[in-house]
This record gives C-alpha cells, sequence and structure tokens, in this order.
C-alpha cells in the first residue's frame, strides 16, 4: 500500500497514526498542497475529490476520506481495535468521533482557510472555488473556543474520549488540539483535564508519526 499526503496537513496525520497505533507501515507520496499540486490533472485522475490522504491499495483500487481509510484499516488489521471492542463500544466511539470533527475539526478548517491567503477563493477543498468569509472566520474562532472548554469538561470525568479506552476519536481530537496552533488557539492554563489528556496522548509514540 501507500499514501499519498501531506505531513503538515492534519486529516493525514490522522492516518499516520493509525497507521502507527496499527504497526502498520506504508509508503508515502507527499502532495505539496502550498503549491497546489493537488488540483493538477494528474493528482485529480488519483482522486476526483482533489484532497489528501488517498490509501492506494497493492491492486491499484483507492481509498480517500480519513474515516474511510480507517475503517478499511480497522478490517485489515483488527488487532488493537481501535473503533470500539464492542458493539456499543463502537457506536459511542462513532459518536463521539463525528463530534470532533464536526465541532473541532471544522470549526478550526473554518477559521483557518477562511483567513489565510493561500486559501482566497479556496475557502472549501475539493474541485470548487469558494470565497474567504470574515463572517465565517469569526465564527470559527469562536466554534474553537467552545470546543476546547467542552472538551476540558468531558475530561473532567473521562480518561479518553470514550472512558478508559483509547480510540481513533482519541487520535482525531488530538490533531484538533494541534490544529488549532495554526489558529494560534492553545490550551488555556485553567483547562487542566484537557492538558492531562493532550499531555498523555502526545507521549504516544504514534504522535510523532
Amino acid at each position: 500500500m501507500k499514501l499519498y499526503e501531506f505531513a503538515p496537513a492534519p486529516n493525514p496525520r490522522r492516518v499516520r497514526m493509525f497507521l502507527a497505533e496499527k504497526g502498520v507501515a506504508v509508503d508515502t507520496i507527499q502532495i505539496d498542497l502550498t503549491k497546489g499540486e493537488q488540483r493538477t490533472e494528474e493528482f485529480r485522475a488519483i482522486n476526483p475529490a482533489m484532497d489528501v490522504p488517498v490509501l492506494e491499495l497493492d491492486d491499484g483500487r483507492r481509498i480517500h476520506q480519513v474515516d474511510a481509510i480507517c475503517h478499511y484499516l480497522e478490517e485489515c488489521y483488527p488487532d488493537n481495535p481501535l473503533w470500539g471492542r464492542d458493539a456499543f463500544e463502537r457506536a459511542q466511539v462513532n459518536i463521539h468521533n463525528h463530534q470532533i470533527m464536526l465541532n473541532g475539526l471544522m470549526a478550526v478548517a473554518e477559521a483557518y482557510r477562511n483567513t489565510t491567503p493561500m486559501f482566497v477563493d479556496r475557502a472549501v477543498p475539493g474541485p470548487h472555488n469558494y470565497p474567504q468569509s470574515p463572517e465565517l472566520a469569526e465564527r470559527g474562532m469562536l466554534r474553537v473556543a467552545n470546543f476546547f472548554s467542552d472538551m476540558d469538561a468531558h475530561f473532567a470525568a473521562s480518561e479518553y474520549v470514550v472512558g478508559d479506552y483509547f480510540s481513533v476519536a482519541d487520535i482525531q481530537a488530538l490533531i484538533v488540539i494541534d490544529f488549532a496552533k495554526w489558529v494560534k488557539v492553545r490550551i488555556a492554563p485553567e483547562q487542566e483535564n484537557l492538558q492531562r489528556w493532550y499531555d498523555q496522548i502526545s507521549a504516544r509514540p504514534s504522535a510523532s508519526a
């Protein structure tokens, strides 16, 4: 297998960390988003959605979109399950993973893509162009602040995102916290629960994948 990715970007990092937790090594091909390589005809033939990551299987078939890739890997490498160990836990992981994507990752992206000069007329990833919006950037920053506050409250009574179980939701939450640094948001000194969790997850070897 090989992974088309851009190392600094948050979504490819989510897959790399998942692979590291599974102990699976793949070759990587860098697609430089800062140079617009995801919008070339060559890459569009690989992924019409024009985003990364993309997992290419040994037989040439391809999977894009982070959760789709991670679900595929979970089925291929079931040891050390990251999507839940039973039906109820899998449901909980999916619930939290979706909320973290919606209220965390998308909030940071809303703030970042609507303020960064590189994304003028590219405020939304994909094949179509959309203008930046100062109002959406402002709303994104408010959503990021609320996400940090909500996660701090959550970790007051939970070791990981889902109880005492490390899952793909923790991977995504870590990437969101680090992605938020791109819009100059960091864990506040009073958010001790979130800081405890962040330090614990950041110490895992996979966090540096």
